[in-house]
Parts: structure tokens; C-alpha cells; sequence
């Protein structure tokens, strides 16, 4: 019987529109070691979809076409979401994705919430928040340590 959710995916995965398939497939590659799990060639050299597999997640992307819905951060000028991916070293991850291409956003630190935590843009434009989970914070501790952190945010 066939599985509605295939195997070895999640219920949610992202599906980014790049300019560069290609290029984007190669950089995630380097940056955060993804596999590439298959791409389906499309007209003039494009890539009209491709799937990446990244830690145990999967990531499908592909070149934008005239009449498609998505567009790549460039085009629109920014992004309105980014992606967040847990490591074991967060500091050698946006390092890597750093030599790989990208261009810091937030250095990694410790934070409140009890992750080591920083963003990267990608050279496509996207945003890629790293984070190492380094400590489980009680819930009345984190409401404290909330309201410090609001209140430094408040004052700058």
C-alpha cells in the first residue's frame, strides 16, 4: 500500500525558488553537506525541481519560471521566511557555510533560550539560522531570562 507521506520525509519540507539551481545545489552541498537525492532537468539548462536531503530533513528546490508563484529573495528583494537547522557544532556549520559563500547576519552566540545560535545569508539570498542546542532552560528561568533579553533589546 502506498504511504501518503513518502519515506524518509516530514510532514512539512521547504521548497526554495533560486536563481542557479545548480549553483544553489553546489552550495548547500559545501555549506551544510547536503546530498543530492535526484533533480529533473528543465528547458534552456534549467533545473525544474531537485531534492536535497539535509541531516535527516529534505530541502526541494528549483530555478523560477515565468508564471510560478515563488520567487527567490532577490528578485522580491528580501525574504519573509528563513530556515532553521540544528547541528552538533553550530560554530564549525556557519563557518563552513561562511568559506562555502555566505555572509554572516548574526555571529553566533550563546543565547537566552539555550541554543549557541547565528544566521548566515546564503549567496541565493536566503537566510539560514544555525543552532546548537546547548542547554534546557527551565520554564521560569526562560521567562526571566526573556524579559532581560527584551529589555537589553528595548534600550539599544
Amino acid at each position: 500500500m502506498t504511504k501518503p507521506i513518502p519515506e524518509g520525509y516530514h510532514t512539512l519540507t521547504t521548497y526554495l525558488a533560486v536563481d542557479d539551481a545548480e549553483g544553489a545545489i553546489d552550495y548547500y552541498t559545501r555549506a551544510f553537506g547536503a546530498k543530492e537525492l535526484g533533480r529533473m532537468p528543465a528547458p534552456g539548462g534549467k533545473i525544474g525541481h531537485a531534492e536535497l536531503q539535509i541531516g535527516d530533513s529534505h530541502l526541494m528546490l528549483a530555478d523560477t519560471f515565468p508564471g510560478q508563484s515563488t520567487r527567490p529573495p532577490k528578485e522580491l528583494g528580501g525574504t519573509s521566511a528563513s530556515l532553521f537547522l540544528y547541528v552538533e557544532d553550530v560554530d564549525a556549520v556557519v563557518q563552513q557555510a561562511i568559506d562555502a559563500g555566505a555572509t554572516v547576519t548574526m555571529e553566533v552566540a550563546d543565547q537566552f533560550w539555550g541554543d549557541r545560535f547565528g544566521t548566515v545569508t546564503d549567496p541565493f539570498g536566503h537566510v539560514w539560522s544555525v543552532a546548537t542546542h546547548i542547554e534546557d532552560v527551565p520554564e521560569e528561568e526562560m521567562a526571566e531570562r526573556a524579559k532581560k533579553a527584551m529589555a537589553g533589546m528595548a534600550s539599544s
